[in-house]
């Protein structure tokens, strides 16, 4: 069963300790480049650097092109059930919200590709 996470911390710790953080990163390029988003996202990036990365990306998607950061969640198949989830304060608290749920769903990909694929 996927586990369930609190924190970026324990999904990235999760990542490295069943060595998907690279596909990790790897997938969240795919995703991207299929919204046609641009991002240069290096596999060799550390976790915080990818979580800094990603939430800056998020927020300025939210600001500046709504509906491409729309489309991108869709590629991505981020569940509705988690948006309803998010405490609306301000943008940047809800582009960290977000990113977390991104990178969990990504995740979760992964996880299930290597799971399912042996």
């Amino acid at each position: 069963m996927f586990p369930t996470f609190s924190d970026n911390y324990s999904l990235f710790k999760h990542a490295q300790n069943e060595n998907l953080y690279k596909k990790l990163v790897t997938q969240l390029e795919k995703d991207f480049v299929l919204a046609n988003i641009d991002i240069d996202i290096s596999v060799d990036i550390a976790p915080s650097d990818l979580k800094t990365l990603l939430h800056e990306k998020i927020y300025r998607l939210i600001l500046e092109k709504f509906d491409e950061y729309l489309n991108l969640l869709y590629i991505i198949d981020v569940p509705e059930s988690s948006f309803k989830e998010i405490k609306v304060t301000d943008v940047v608290e809800v582009a960290e919200q977000v990113t977390f749920l991104v990178l969990k769903r990504e995740l979760q990909k992964v996880w299930l590709k290597a799971k399912y694929s042996d």
